[in-house]
Order: C-alpha cells, then sequence, then structure tokens
C-alpha cells in the first residue's frame, strides 16, 4: 500500500497571491482531442491525493469503532464479573476498613527475605513447660478414714432385740404337683405342669394330631376330644388317668409306639369309645376292653393267648373288625360276636380249631351271614381237617389246604 504525504496548507498563502474572485467554469473538452502531458500529470496528482485523503479518513474511523465495542466488551464484563461476587456471600469482603494493626502493613516488606534457619518458633505463640506433665497425681478415696463407731449395746438391750426362739419343725420334702381331673376348665387333665397339648399338637374341631412329636407320655387333651392320634412317637405306658374325663372320646389311634403295658381299667371310663389301634407296639396283654368298640386293631404286637380275657369279645354287640394278625396266640378266642365281620388271624400259632368256634354245634341250622373274610394263613394249622367248623359260614377261610 502506498503512503500518501500529508499535504500541507497553503491557503493563507495562496489568499495573499489571489484575490478572492470568482472564476469561470471550465468548458468540457471533446473527447477526441487529445489532452496534455502537463495536465494529465495535474490531475493524476490531484486524484492520489484526494484517495489517501479519504482512505486515511475510513481507517481512522473503523480504529475508533473497535476502541468502542472493546470498551463495551470490557465494560460488559466487568458488570458479569461483579454480579457474580455480589451473588457469592463467601467471596465478598466484609464491610469496614482493614485493621492496621492486625496486618502490620506499614512495616510489611516484600522485598525482605525470612530467614528461615534462624527462625524461632517460639514467638509465634505461648510456649509451654512439658515438665509439669511429671507432676505425680495424688488419688485420695471418698471414704472416710475411719468408720463412725456405734454405741455398743449392754446385755439387756440385746436381750430385747433378740426374736423368740421357735420350736424345730420337721421339714418335709415338697409333695409333688398333681393334677386335677375332674375340677372345671378347658381342659380335661389341668395343664399346668406342662404346654397345653393344642400348642405342642394340632387341634381341629375335636380331632388332636400328636403324630411323631416325640411324646413318651399320653399329653392332657382338650375335654371336647372325640379322636386322638399319637402315632409313632416314644409312649411306653398307658395310665388310667391319660383318658380320664373324656366322655365324646370316640378312636384311640397310638401306632407305632413302644407300649409295652397298659393299666387295667385304662378305657373303663370310655363309653364312646368305637376304634382303638395299637399296631406296631410290644403289647403283650389286653385290658378290659369297653363293650362299644367297633374297631380293635393289634398286629404286630407279643400277644399270647394268655394275655387276652376269656370270652373278651363275646359282648361286643357292636364289633365289625378284629385285627389280631402277627401275634404269638395258640388258638382263635372264643365265642366271637355276631356283628363281626373280619377276623385276621395270619401268622400266629393257631394249630386246631373247635366245632363250635364259629358255628353252634347244639343248632345245626346256625348261620354266620356277617363273617366273610377270614384270614388263618400262616399259621400251623390244616384247614382240610376241621370241615365241620366251616358249615355256618357264607365262604371258606384262607389258610393252608
Amino acid at each position: 500500500m502506498k503512503l500518501c504525504p500529508r499535504p500541507v496548507r497553503q491557503t493563507e498563502h495562496r489568499n495573499t497571491e489571489r484575490p478572492a474572485t470568482l472564476s469561470r467554469p471550465q468548458e468540457p473538452r471533446a473527447p477526441s482531442e487529445p489532452q496534455d502531458p502537463a495536465e494529465q500529470d495535474q490531475s493524476g496528482e490531484s486524484g492520489s491525493g484526494t484517495l489517501c485523503g479519504s482512505e486515511s479518513v475510513v481507517s481512522m474511523s473503523n480504529s475508533r469503532r473497535s476502541s468502542q465495542s472493546l470498551r463495551g466488551v470490557l465494560v460488559l464484563i466487568l458488570d458479569l464479573v461483579l454480579v457474580l461476587l455480589g451473588a457469592l456471600p463467601t467471596s465478598s469482603a466484609p464491610p469496614g476498613e482493614p485493621d492496621a494493626d492486625v496486618f502490620d502493613l506499614e512495616n510489611y516488606d516484600l522485598t525482605n527475605e525470612m530467614d528461615w534457619e534462624n527462625l524461632d518458633a517460639n514467638i509465634y505463640g505461648d510456649s509451654y513447660d512439658y515438665e509439669d506433665l511429671d507432676q505425680e497425681v495424688e488419688v485420695g478415696s471418698i471414704a472416710p478414714d475411719s468408720a463412725p463407731s456405734l454405741p455398743q449395746s449392754t446385755p439387756e438391750q440385746q436381750e430385747e432385740l433378740t426374736p423368740p426362739t421357735q420350736p424345730h419343725l420337721p421339714t418335709h420334702p415338697p409333695s409333688p404337683a398333681t393334677l386335677d381331673f375332674k375340677g372345671p376348665g378347658l381342659f380335661g387333665p389341668e395343664t399346668g405342669l406342662g404346654m397345653p397339648t393344642c400348642l405342642l399338637c394340632v387341634c381341629i374341631s375335636g380331632s388332636v394330631y400328636c403324630d411323631d412329636t416325640g411324646l413318651d407320655q399320653i399329653p392332657p387333651l382338650p375335654k371336647d376330644t372325640t379322636r386322638f392320634y399319637g402315632r409313632f412317637n416314644r409312649v411306653r405306658h398307658v395310665k388310667n388317668t391319660d383318658f380320664m374325663n373324656l366322655k365324646r372320646l370316640q378312636s384311640i389311634d397310638l401306632t407305632g409306639n413302644q407300649i409295652s403295658g397298659m393299666d387295667e381299667d385304662v378305657f373303663a371310663s370310655l363309653s364312646h369309645l368305637q376304634d382303638l389301634v395299637l399296631p406296631d407296639n410290644h403289647l403283650q396283654m389286653l385290658p378290659e376292653l369297653p363293650r362299644s368298640l367297633r374297631l380293635i386293631d393289634v398286629r404286630n404286637n407279643r400277644l399270647g393267648s394268655r394275655g387276652l380275657h376269656a370270652e373278651g369279645f363275646k359282648d361286643m354287640s357292636h364289633l365289625e373288625f378284629l385285627y389280631l394278625s402277627n401275634n404269638h396266640l395258640d388258638y382263635i378266642p372264643s365265642p366271637l360276636p355276631l356283628s363281626l365281620r373280619v377276623l385276621h388271624l395270619q401268622n400266629n400259632n393257631v394249630q386246631s380249631l373247635h366245632e363250635d368256634t364259629f358255628c353252634n354245634r347244639l343248632d345245626r341250622n346256625f348261620i354266620r351271614r356277617n363273617l366273610e373274610d377270614i384270614r388263618l394263613d400262616g399259621n400251623p394249622l390244616d384247614i382240610n381237617l376241621f370241615a365241620s367248623s366251616y358249615t355256618c359260614l357264607p365262604r371258606l377261610p384262607v389258610g393252608r389246604h
């Protein structure tokens, strides 16, 4: 870019040389006429001077605009910084003048170097004497040095304070707690000596299920119990108090226990008992049984013929099912009630039959219509040798021929 020299103003000199007169306007030349070279140089110089003047004016105006826009941007940035500093409470300085005593601005030397080697740490705070820690601390006792002396009582006062001696009474061991089986309450036997049965077992509408609960004796049962299931436990003996006061009891199932004995009158008070189920135990004798029984199941025990009451089943007019298999019986118990339908005696030691075991030898027209299932297999007995014993039966018994 060609730099233009600043034109020198000669207005005053020109005014002195020429008077201010109106000049005539020059007539335009025809384009066909050639122009004088001297005139061309003058016109070129005047044109270049005009161009340089206009460029300088434009550049000055542009610089002014840029400086104004930069100033506006700086003012805007400064306003934003002030707004942000005003919004943060921690960034703003607290009002008031700084304390000259705290900062010591007059004596603060920025050019002086700190002598870190000879710096004394005791000048920055109070010194502490650690030798005071070596002193021993004495611990005292809150108890008095000497107990206060009590006034000694005279022998007369001691006699007054001494209570009269009572005669020595013989001591007896505490009597064991007993169950009140006749007392009122929800349960027949009171359950104060142990956990209530319905918490240990399951009670559903008169039926009590105590199967496989580890019982070693019959638990106290509710008075309204109608069916009791105590299967697969460790009961060894059944007492006459186990079912007392249970007037509604109809069924007892003690399958799979270790029962070897029962009190003779254990079932005497159960006038509504219908089912007595005692298989898989160690019974050698049966107690007196109620006449109301409908089913008797004593399979897989150790019963012998001497363990049954003579004519023990005669008066059981409701007995229908009698299961005596897998025992040690020597003969078939008789007489049997007419209501009997099933008699199982397999795997015993029955060796002979009597003519009136099933029939009536005095009445040749007697027929036992209900007894349809007789099992004698597994016994040392040949049923062909006792044909007269089956003449009153609707079906022949099952056994060895």
